[in-house]
């Protein structure tokens, strides 16, 4: 992946993560090999569960805890390389060994069951990023894909939600210009017809000389 294919995607990504918080959501850009600490944090002491996902729309959930019991339920894949830091709910969470397939951003989302509704509350807590690793060197091309054989499957996975993001961005960007188009046209409509009805209507040619000239004529 390229430096401006990579760079094109950040930006990409921060359009669609605009609605989040600016101040709780940061880009973070990291070698291949090394780690990265995401801080889930959050205000609200009665969340009961936190989960760090990843991808625009959470499709790959990393990391399950429960407050209760303390039980963490982590993905086969980060099994190896991820570390838990500090008590719930404000937690560390450690990823190493970072790989370009690790490109994405990452929620930290916190649940808790509301009784009154019957229903569990989902809130995004601070700490969520969008990371960024960078293509590793000529000498760790082969390690990295021998480490990852599914390296080219996650890869077919980044170039299609990338593909998706400039298909978002064209629709929007043409929608946008179809509502300029249409307000522009309503605009001119209205303009034109208040136009035509403070026009001062035009004086008709009427015959009464001629009539009269004939009534002289007869007499």
């Amino acid at each position: 992946m390229s430096a401006a294919w990579i760079k094109l995607t950040t930006v990409l990504c921060l359009i669609c993560t605009a609605q989040s918080d600016p101040e709780s959501s940061k880009v973070v850009w990291k070698n291949f090999g090394e780690a990265i600490t995401i801080q889930c944090r959050t205000s609200q002491n009665a969340e009961e569960f936190l989960s760090l996902s990843k991808g625009l729309n959470e499709e790959v959930q990393i990391i399950y805890k429960e407050k209760s019991s303390g039980k963490d339920n982590i993905a086969s894949e980060f099994t190896s390389r991820l570390q838990l830091n500090g008590a719930f709910p404000n937690v560390d969470i450690l990823i190493k060994n970072l790989t370009s397939a690790d490109t994405g951003p990452y929620w930290c989302v916190y649940k808790r069951f509301n009784k009154e509704s019957a229903e569990f509350m989902t809130t995004k807590g601070n700490g969520s990023v969008l990371l960024v690793v960078t293509a590793p060197s000529s000498a760790n091309a082969d390690e990295e894909a021998a480490s990852s054989p599914s390296s080219a499957d996650a890869k077919q996975a980044c170039e299609t939600t990338h593909l998706n993001l400039v298909l978002a961005c064209v629709v929007v960007s043409a929608a946008v210009l179809l509502i300029f188009i249409l307000i522009a046209l309503v605009w001119i409509f209205i303009k034109t017809k208040k136009l035509r009805s403070t026009a001062k209507p035009r004086p008709v040619a009427t015959n009464d000389v001629y009539e009269d000239m004939r009534g002289t004529l007869r007499h």
